[in-house]
């Protein structure tokens, strides 16, 4: 027969159990919270008053913390006020789409009210943020926003004047914004060169459009200045090769250089099959598009 586990029970009590002394969880707390001796407490001592000495190389760090803080605060409020620029200027430019041979002088002066407003309101909050500091350091927190206004500003500037609204000319155009006693913000070379070439891509679509309408010496102009404007930058581009935006925006612009030309080549040689969308009150409407002859 198996014994019963019970009867194990005298051999195991027969041992005397480990018994914890008395007080001696209060030794050990006193050991524990016993002050060091010696070296370690003259070294503690030591650096307790280290910390309220003046320590330049913990002010400068603590100094350089601060001015990294506030740098990335600044990036916030700059990003948002070019997200702010290149959603109104984009507004501008829909606004000149619209433009026509019946409303030019309409459409254009709403949009040169539009993109004051934007010069007051949002390229005036970029100014306050960069004038007198060292504004190249966010130079891509609010590059778009400046590509955009440049893209609209010389797309108002051209429908008008026929003209390019050059570098200086903007600038010159935001020198009241700024402070005079402080370095002024300025536009520089790269940023205008990159909204000058997203130009020619709303360039590209007002001549489609006005070839639609029947505008074709218009069209032919746009075709031209594309031209030119896409001759100029070839010139500047192989030196700026280090820009992977400019690379990209030059292959754009050839697309749309070739778009136009390919528009105002179409037209030119079949103009006998082309019927522009005239106005049929129009007296030299016909629908084979020479005068009624009556």
């Amino acid at each position: 027969m198996y014994k019963s586990w019970a009867t194990k029970l005298p051999l195991m009590s027969s041992s005397k159990p480990h018994r914890i002394p008395p007080f001696a969880g209060t030794a050990l707390q006193g050991a524990v919270a016993k002050r060091p001796r010696g070296p370690r407490h003259i070294a503690t001592a030591a650096l307790s008053a280290a910390d309220t000495e003046p320590n330049p190389l913990k002010e400068a760090f603590s100094g350089y913390t601060s001015y990294l803080n506030d740098l990335n605060d600044k990036r916030e409020r700059v990003v948002k006020a070019s997200r702010d620029i290149t959603m109104n200027s984009k507004k501008v430019i829909f606004q000149v789409h619209r433009i026509s041979k019946h409303n030019k002088d309409e459409v254009l002066e709403q949009a040169e009210k539009d993109l004051a407003m934007v010069v007051n309101q949002y390229i005036s909050r970029l100014v306050k943020e960069l004038q007198g500091t060292d504004f190249w350091k966010l130079r891509h927190a609010y590059s778009p926003g400046v590509q955009e206004y440049v893209e609209a500003a010389t797309f108002c500037t051209f429908c008008k004047t026929g003209g390019l609204l050059d570098l200086n000319e903007i600038n010159a155009s935001l020198m009241s914004l700024s402070d005079p006693s402080v370095e002024p913000l300025k536009i520089n070379v790269l940023d205008y060169l990159l909204g000058v070439a997203d130009l020619t891509g709303e360039l590209m679509r007002l001549a489609i459009g006005r070839i639609s309408d029947g505008e074709l010496d218009f069209a032919k102009k746009i075709c031209m200045f594309v031209r030119e404007i896409y001759r100029e930058l070839t010139l500047i581009a192989p030196k700026m090769a280090e820009s992977l935006d400019m690379r990209t925006k030059m292959d754009i612009m050839l697309q749309s250089v070739m778009k136009v030309e390919n528009a105002c080549f179409s037209v030119h040689v079949r103009g006998s099959e082309y019927i522009p969308l005239c106005d049929p009150e129009d007296a030299t409407f016909s629908l084979l598009g020479v005068p009624n002859l009556d």
